[in-house]
């Protein structure tokens, strides 16, 4: 562990690499080189692009230390300079629309944090230290006669993080400002910034509470609820929704809360499922808004259904499109099959029966939406059908956007072909 500062005798900032730091980086690092190298094509023409660039190092850069944080005020002082550095990426293009978006994002995202504030304020009281280390349980002898406190602070905590990571009611920031910013920062909202929500829940519960104390408790029941209400009413919502990266920001939504019902559920498998997920969702969703990106660039339209037989004209990328698709709904060989092979193991074993139902019959659903959203575009690109004009530019698929979407969509499938080596 390196201790860069001692802001006292309980607080310093330290840095420790551990194995969920390797989790977060390789994806962090994976997905930021991609959405670098498609951003040297992709801002070409657009303007600001030494302000775009700056915050975009700036922000890998706080993500990585956020990631090896050994100790909650680490992580804590990380994760509030990611939110102000990613704001103006979601305010890029200077619009009204990207104002608001970006004013929405601060405004949930300091509402999150000061609930988190909260519980940390609580835990520091009652825990011996906030260091990070897996497995570790609360001293119940310290906390006696203030359970209910520290249970309503860890619950605190968990919504807090929620934010960031989009569960239901503290969603609506999200298909705000994903479909505002640029597509090369729209895939690292959804599939780095979102997970640094999921990264604290998994910090809290994992590694300074322990799952015991808050298994079979309200807390629990309550957070289980939520993410389950959360897959649903994503999926439904984007299977609804015609413009294609609001699509897929709702997608975002109902699939960020897989990993959260795996953590959720308090046992081995589901949190191998979750963490599975975590990376399988990172490669193909930012693989999908790159892809998106493309798409509207040669379109120069925004809804699905404006987006005809692109297959013929492009057959590589709607190709690697389909790929990033069955990935999401969870089709093998890709990264989202194991992940949600593990996540319904851990549903049918976990202790609470009704969520043991209740979680695998809503994760199939949610799979059938998923579906339904997400492939109509790829198969129609392919086989449209008589009648169907090829509606683009014509202007061809620069190389520095195409290698990206290629290297993502390969480690979306090789999450599910080699599992052992992630898990």
């Amino acid at each position: 562990m390196i201790t860069v500062w001692k802001l006292n005798e309980a607080l310093s900032l330290s840095y420790r690499f551990d194995d969920f730091s390797r989790i977060f980086l390789l994806l962090a690092a994976v997905l930021f080189t991609a959405g670098f190298v498609y951003s040297l094509s992709y801002m070409k023409e657009k303007e600001h692009k030494a302000r775009y660039y700056t915050f975009y190092i700036l922000l890998f850069s706080v993500i990585c230390l956020m990631s090896l944080a050994a100790n909650f005020i680490t992580f804590y002082l990380n994760y509030e300079l990611m939110t102000l550095l990613s704001v103006p990426l979601v305010m890029h293009d200077g619009t009204e629309e990207a104002r608001v978006a970006g004013f929405k994002y601060l405004f949930y995202s300091f509402a999150g944090a000061y609930c988190v504030l909260f519980g940390f304020f609580v835990l520091n009281k009652y825990c011996e230290d906030m260091d990070f280390i897996y497995g570790r349980q609360i001293d119940l002898s310290t906390i006696q006669g203030h359970e209910g406190l520290v249970l309503f602070a860890v619950f605190m905590m968990i919504l807090g993080f929620s934010v960031k990571a989009g569960m239901w009611p503290m969603h609506a920031w999200l298909t705000k400002a994903h479909p505002i910013a640029p597509a090369p920062a729209s895939a690292i909202l959804s599939g780095v910034i979102v997970k640094s929500g999921v990264a604290g829940i998994i910090r809290v519960v994992y590694y300074i509470i322990g799952a015991d104390f808050i298994r079979g408790t309200w807390v629990q029941y309550t957070f289980l609820s939520l993410t389950l209400i959360t897959i649903l009413m994503g999926s439904t919502l984007a299977f609804f929704e015609p413009v294609l990266k609001r699509r897929l920001a709702y997608s975002t939504i109902s699939q960020i809360s897989y990993i959260l019902f795996g953590i959720a559920l308090l046992n081995d498998e589901a949190l191998k499922g979750g963490d599975l997920q975590f990376l399988a969702h990172g490669f193909a969703k930012c693989a999908l808004f790159l892809i998106a990106g493309i798409f509207i660039h040669v379109t120069h339209e925004d809804r699905v259904d404006k987006m005809l037989a692109l297959g013929r004209k492009y057959p590589f990328i709607t190709f690697c499109y389909l790929i990033a698709s069955l990935s999401m709904i969870g089709i093998p060989p890709t990264g989202g099959f194991i992940g949600k092979w593990y996540l319904m193991l851990g549903s049918m074993n976990a202790e609470i029966r009704v969520f043991s139902v209740l979680g695998a019959a809503v994760l199939l659903i949610s799979a059938l939406l998923t579906a339904g959203y997400l492939l109509p575009l790829g198969l129609k690109g392919f086989f449209p059908g008589s009648g169907y004009l090829v509606v683009t530019t014509g202007e061809s698929v620069s190389k520095l956007e195409a290698i990206p979407v290629a290297i993502l969509t390969i480690m979306a499938l090789l999450v599910g072909i080699f599992p052992g080596i992630f898990v």
